[in-house]
């Protein structure tokens, strides 16, 4: 055997760079489910389902193009472990080389490397060229950018990226004249709620699909989440139905309501696209280029369009150049070294606050959640109560089916909760209840009052900003974005301050029953 071809479960393409060369005669593939990637993580059972299904529709259609391949199903019980499978064909087979595409996870890397080191056969890791850059490029960009500044900043990178694909752009200069329509895109929904919302397309799971919700439901029948309402994508066909509705139905309006919430409407406008790039059943340039399409034919308009294109060229290129520019020491990252528990509720949603009850609730049911609620309401929370970033971001990787190590860490520990001291982001994402009372119509339901911030009704939200506030004034005031928060506890008499910081002990104190 010349080359042992490994395809990991989120590298479903034949693009695969592993596969450009591959030569029947003398090459093999080996794609593998084992107990452990399900369990490393206490993964949400649409999420095994998910990947599992989908890597067995991609098997069958490499065995359709006549590509030998070794599928080790979860069935088989065979191997516990992803290096326990590539130890046992490297015995079997005596490959040359092992080859590769770049993992999305560094904790893969660091398994494959382990097993091409004790086996003495030499590793090929071919850049992952689904990525608009790779990872050189951005380390390149960010050396760049960094010796004129402390810490990265994704607007720059999306700008150059903007320039390089020629992408939204009217020769030198922006369309329409900005980079970015933020302004246009954080609308409320207003007292109404959504209108004319049209339910995304649904795709009944067929018979490998039933077979692996079967597997799944008695194999971690113990797991959160429930499949009674799995609908995502797993086949290339599938997310291409879905893109197409997206861009058909719901990116004119995607950019105004992207950040509003609405009780029981998990989707709202929002692509759901992101498991699909992330199983790579999609790729970004085709993704993007339907967006800008449907702004060049006047489908959608500019603020929505370009808001959209922000989040895949921008936002997910950038934060995967910083997964790896960070790592290892972004999984240790604690820059207030918080270290509370998660509270049991993050697994039930049985909670008091109406907020988090709405987050959680769809999540395990749908295993979703669009970014707001993620990083404004469930991040959010986890921060004021001072929760440990590891617990968090586990929780985060365990329970979304778009998660993989490279988009979940940097955007939970890093964005979402400030871990790394601002390597990335400009501020810490802190707000009071009052934030997610304008964005959305949780509040309405809710027992406790985004208002008051003390006292029983007092939302913890509320009490547990004033608090952190409080506790980190200085570190505010010293910057541009938040020193205006700190003017107001600036205000705050020493007893109005000591009584804040009391209640938010005790709301900490007892965080199971809030």
């Amino acid at each position: 055997m010349r080359h042992l071809v490994i395809i990991l479960g989120d590298q479903l393409t034949l693009d695969n760079p592993a596969l450009l060369d591959f030569d029947p005669a003398q090459d093999h593939i080996v794609m593998a489910e084992v107990r452990q990637e399900s369990t490393h993580v206490w993964s949400h059972r649409q999420r095994i389902t998910l990947f599992l299904s989908a890597m067995r529709h991609f098997a069958e259609c490499l065995r359709a193009q006549s590509f030998p391949l070794t599928y080790f199903a979860l069935d088989d019980q065979a191997h516990p472990d992803l290096p326990a499978v590539w130890q046992a064909m490297v015995q079997q087979h005596r490959p040359l080389a092992l080859k590769v595409c770049e993992p999305g996870d560094w904790r893969i890397w660091q398994q494959l490397q382990a097993v091409a080191d004790q086996s003495a056969t030499p590793l090929q890791v071919l850049q992952d060229t689904h990525f608009m850059c790779s990872i050189d490029q951005f380390k390149r960009w960010a050396d760049h950018y960094g010796e004129k500044n402390t810490s990265l900043r994704m607007e720059f990178f999306y700008r150059s990226m903007r320039k390089k694909y020629q992408i939204l752009m009217a020769g030198d200069a922006p369309e329409g004249g900005d980079w970015n329509y933020d302004q246009d895109n954080r609308q409320s929904l207003g007292k109404q709620g959504p209108q004319d919302l049209r339910p995304p397309p649904t795709f009944a799971p067929d018979a490998v699909t039933q077979a692996v919700m079967t597997l799944v439901n008695q194999t971690f029948h113990d797991h959160p989440g429930a499949l009674d309402d799995f609908q995502w994508p797993v086949t290339r066909e599938q997310a291409l139905t879905l893109l197409a509705h997206f861009v058909a139905e719901k990116l004119a309006r995607f950019g105004p309501y992207q950040d509003a919430m609405w009780q029981a409407e998990p989707y709202l406008w929002h692509s759901l696209l992101a498991s699909a790039l992330n199983l790579k059943l999609l790729n970004p340039r085709e993704v993007i280029a339907a967006a800008e399409q449907a702004y060049r034919q006047g489908q959608a308009p500019l603020a929505s369009v370009e808001g959209f294109i922000r989040q895949i060229l921008g936002w997910r290129e950038f934060i995967r150049g910083v997964y790896w520019l960070e790592m290892p020491a972004l999984e240790k990252a604690n820059y207030f070294n918080h270290q509370g528990a998660l509270p049991a509720w993050f697994w039930t949603g049985q909670t008091g606050m109406h907020c988090l009850a709405q987050c959680i609730g769809q999540t395990l049911q749908h295993g979703y959640a669009h970014h707001i609620q993620r990083l404004m309401v469930l991040g959010l929370f986890a921060t004021l109560a001072e929760l440990s970033p590891q617990q968090v971001s586990d929780w985060f990787l365990a329970v979304y089916v778009d998660a993989v190590a490279w988009v979940e860490l940097p955007n939970v520990a890093g964005m979402a909760l400030f871990a790394n001291g601002g390597r990335f982001t400009s501020k810490p994402y802190v707000a009071s209840g009052a934030y997610i009372q304008r964005m959305s119509n949780y509040c309405q339901h809710c027992k406790y009052d985004p208002k008051q911030k003390t006292g029983a009704q007092a939302c913890p939200f509320t009490t547990l900003y004033w608090a952190f506030l409080i506790k980190h004034e200085a570190l505010f005031a010293r910057n541009p974005r938040t020193s205006l928060m700190v003017k107001h506890v600036a205000k705050l008499s020493a007893a109005e301050k000591n009584e804040i910081t009391t209640a938010a002990r005790l709301r900490l104190q007892h965080i199971a029953q809030l």
